[in-house]
């Protein structure tokens, strides 16, 4: 469950909660939920209906108030204002990250509360609501009978250097790298999150070899300290203006941006597999929650049959769904039982690996452990409690069908887009993804916007050592557009996958774009070694955290364009070479 904010010991506020945390809720003693979003705003969300039901189910008084987000108009809070007044006992209200929750409460109690106290018990609550001073201060200001004249909606709007969109792997790793070399920098990193995940580790707490705990750190000791978060989720683009719009409606200023939210994971597309996950058999690796589930399943499973699934490309990590089965398989085998369970490895792809030079390697090990490959095989439905799953099966004519299969542990990886704040933005190419030129990763249009990571249009594989390579590319480029020039750093595609083939054994993918091999060390990438399972397990937690989230560039320095590039003529016409406010 989202950790709860409390405002006041009346009323609370969350980022997004589900269905299975009404009964928690209710122990808590909370007597009612306000549901502050509107249905299908965005993925993964549950409907207000299921939350109803769930709420009322565990004795709880369920509102539904939705509040598009950005949006808050005086309606909207005179709502809010007059729910507050009627409900009985503790209550708790959630949105997306809860801001706009918080915001409701703060505009509803401004017309008897000083805006300074509003703001301040925001704060506690590590919600920065100063952009509403100039409205909380109307309401505070005006008597309960009189109308509210126009005001200015949002406080003066904050301006960056570099502005940074998501501290994941890759929003951490260049606002480190752009500090390295320029510490004075003002850069503001836009991030709602309060945990930060390896998440590179979690399959081997599938595997056992990892605790959960090692991959999970406070976003508080990963956003270099020289940075300023923003504890806000973004919700639109206005880049003929610089800014960025947050959930709240108000806006962030920038020189230089930098785009790096993540992609999401779809569970709705698959249907029926949001109810099945972490019980009935049904695990994935891709979850914090669900990893140590999938080791309690590959440790009772005796007998039976295993169905490991991968979808449709893109997703992040490529290698991962196969890394699940290897992995459960090695353990099998030592144990014994391999013999009497059935592996299925069934993957929306035609190929095991989409670089065919470790395709031969891989298939030694898919021989050893003697799983079924079932190419062409899509995941579309679960039904946990009668272990059935259904896979959309494309031929060689083109036709499809659709196959049941049953199972008694299903790892389910879900397809994977971008968030939806890119794919309706104006800066998204025409599958949804963040377009950018793929050697300077900069957007083709609009000149002092960059991206990296995961939801880059860059055809590399969607991999954290893909980041560390991107990362000093984008900060030199984004200097270079910031000092008047254009972009020579290039990224050649640089990713690599540590493919798991058995518990000490790694085979240790690296390549860059059309499937290049770019080995780091002057050995056969091909070959499984104990030297690269040693590379995986030990070296790179730290690696990752202590290195890479620091700025410090291990094997990672930049290639440069020969040429010094003429800046782009972007429509949005900034002045690159202004001096930093």
């Amino acid at each position: 469950m989202q950790t709860i904010k409390n405002l006041t010991p009346f009323i609370s506020v969350a980022a997004q909660l589900q269905p299975a945390d009404m009964a928690s809720l209710a122990a808590s003693g909370f007597r009612c939920v306000i549901n502050n979003r509107p249905d299908n705003e965005g993925e993964g969300q549950p409907s207000s209906a299921a939350m109803r039901t769930a709420a009322e189910t565990s004795g709880l008084d369920y509102h539904h108030l939705p509040v598009v987000s950005g949006q808050i108009s005086d309606a909207d809070v005179a709502a809010f204002r007059a729910l507050l007044e009627r409900i009985k006992g503790p209550a708790l209200a959630f949105c997306r990250t809860g801001t706009r929750s918080a915001s409701l409460w703060a505009l509803a109690e401004a017309h008897h509360l000083d805006p300074q106290v509003l703001l301040r018990t925001a704060g506690q609550a590590n919600y920065d609501l100063g952009a509403l001073l100039p409205r909380l201060q109307q309401y505070w200001q005006a008597t309960a009978d009189e109308p509210l004249s126009p005001a200015p909606r949002f406080a003066v709007t904050p301006r960056y250097d570099v502005l940074v969109i998501g501290a994941g792997a890759a929003g951490c790793a260049v606002t480190a790298s752009l500090l390295k070399r320029d510490p004075g920098l003002r850069i503001g990193i836009i991030e709602p999150r309060e945990q930060h995940y390896y998440q590179p580790g979690w399959t081997l707490v599938g595997a056992g070899v990892f605790e959960r705990t090692e991959t999970e750190r406070a976003m508080s000791r990963c956003i270099p300290a020289k940075a300023q978060w923003i504890r806000a989720a973004a919700e639109a683009f206005e880049p003929e203006h610089q800014q960025v719009v947050l959930e709240d409606g108000s806006r962030i200023g920038y020189r230089a941006l930098v785009v790096c939210p993540g992609l999401s994971l779809d569970w709705d597309a698959i249907e029926g597999v949001r109810d099945s996950l972490g019980k009935f058999g049904v695990t994935s690796n891709y979850a914090f929650e669900l990893a140590p589930y999938t080791w309690q399943l590959v440790q009772g499973l005796r007998r039976g049959k295993a169905l490991f699934t991968q979808p449709p490309m893109p997703i992040k990590c490529a290698g991962a769904p196969q890394k699940a089965m290897y992995l459960s398989c090695d353990y099998w085998l030592r144990q014994g039982v391999l013999p009497d369970i059935q592996v299925d490895f069934c993957s929306a792809g035609a190929v095991l690996f989409g670089v065919a030079d470790f395709v031969p390697g891989l298939m030694r090990y898919v021989e050893r452990y003697g799983a079924q490959l079932d190419f062409n095989h899509s995941l579309t439905a679960v039904d946990g409690p009668a272990h059935k799953a259904w896979f959309k099966v494309t031929g060689s004519d083109g036709q499809s069908r659709t196959v049941e299969r049953d199972f008694d542990l299903l790892h389910v990886v879900p397809p994977q887009h971008a968030p939806d704040f890119i794919r309706q933005s104006p800066l998204s190419n025409a599958d949804g993804w963040f377009e950018a030129e793929h050697e300077t990763l900069r957007h083709p249009r609009f000149g002092n916007i960059f991206s990296l990571g995961d939801v880059c249009s860059a055809p590399n594989a969607k991999t954290a050592a893909a980041v560390r390579k991107q990362a000093p590319v984008v900060a030199e480029n984004v200097l270079s557009v910031l000092g008047g020039s254009g972009p020579r750093a290039i990224y050649d595609g640089y990713g690599s996958c540590p493919l798991t083939v058995e518990r000490g054994k790694v085979i240790l993918a690296e390549f860059g774009y059309g499937g290049k091999l770019l080995p780091t060390f002057p050995l056969d990438p091909r070959v499984p070694r104990r030297l690269a399972w040693q590379l995986k397990t030990q070296w790179m937690p730290s690696i990752y955290f202590d290195m890479m989230l620091k700025g410090h560039e291990w094997l990672a320095e930049p290639k440069h364009l020969d040429f010094e590039p003429r800046p782009a003529e972007a429509p949005n016409a900034c002045d690159f070479t202004q001096e930093k406010k």
